[in-house]
């Protein structure tokens, strides 16, 4: 059992999401970086489905009631392991390597250093009841078990086997700058020829808006062609909406599955975006690139 002492900005229960179910409006959800978590899972010999914890920026306190193998992956956090009474000591440990807990160990793990999200995996998988053969959080939808909160118990199950002989593995640094593989949406001609060169050409931002469901991003506004908005239609991961302002949206794994402002183009890969902090600059280019 997981009893959570601090649970800090934003923590979820999250695995590999909800495919397969977008055809009766079911959204993915699921890790906004599914490889880290996978790699979290590895690490403490878990399947690469299990449920663990996905932390957001601020980090978050943990006790564990009973000895356990723990991993974190993603953006770089201070770690440290307190044993429990009547021997307290302490000790540090990292982002990347597997620890080994004994029963009423807390873990601290603290703010990100850099970027923005931190996921956990731990020996067995978090076992919350799974909704639509998924136990992950879905923030927008409501799907799944809510964000944690001070005093929440998390039961976990029973460990798949021993960890891998791994000390340590490389945690990708988080840059400054993205660039974004961009490919024409479906309402590509509701906007001017302008429009496409400047989200092509010019810098965005990350907006402080951004969350789980999409980034928000601040800079040049995409003029239109057509007037008015349009029907519900279906979204999909990584699709670029553009509202009223001009300003795009792109789509993250909490995205709703219908939507009414036209799609300018559609993202290929939105990982990168899961560490994208407010201010963070992002640059699109087409597919030839």
């Amino acid at each position: 059992m997981i009893e959570v002492l601090r649970a800090g900005a934003l923590t979820t229960v999250q695995d590999q999401g909800r495919p397969g179910w977008a055809h009766l409006g079911v959204p993915r959800s699921g890790a906004l970086d599914p490889a880290a978590l996978r790699l979290a899972n590895r690490l403490v010999g878990n399947a690469e489905h299990a449920a663990g914890l996905e932390i957001t920026m601020t980090g978050c306190v943990l006790r564990f009631t009973r000895a356990v193998a723990v991993a974190l992956t993603g953006a770089p956090a201070d770690v440290l392991v307190e044993w429990p009474p009547p021997a307290v000591r302490r000790r540090p440990g990292d982002v990347g390597r597997p620890l080994a807990l004994p029963a009423g160990a807390v873990l601290r793990v603290g703010p990100a250093r850099a970027g923005v999200r931190t996921w956990l995996a731990v020996g067995g998988g978090i076992t919350v009841e799974p909704m639509l053969g998924s136990r992950s959080t879905d923030t927008l939808s409501g799907l799944g078990p809510p964000p944690l909160r001070d005093g929440d118990r998390l039961p976990l199950g029973t460990p798949y086997g021993p960890p891998p002989p791994v000390d340590l593995t490389v945690t990708p640094p988080v840059p400054d700058a993205l660039r974004l593989t961009v490919r024409p949406g479906p309402r590509q001609d509701w906007f001017t020829p302008q429009a496409l060169d400047l989200l092509r050409g010019t810098a965005y931002t990350v907006s402080p808006d951004s969350n789980r469901v999409g980034a928000r991003l601040a800079g040049a506004a995409l003029p239109r062609a057509v007037a008015g908005e349009l029907p519900s239609e279906g979204l999909v991961l990584g699709a670029v909406q553009v509202p009223s302002d001009g300003q795009p949206l792109v789509f993250l794994a909490d995205h709703p599955t219908t939507g009414g402002y036209p799609v300018v183009g559609v993202v290929d890969d939105v990982t990168a975006l899961a560490q994208a902090r407010p201010g963070t600059t992002v640059t699109f280019h087409g597919p030839q690139r």
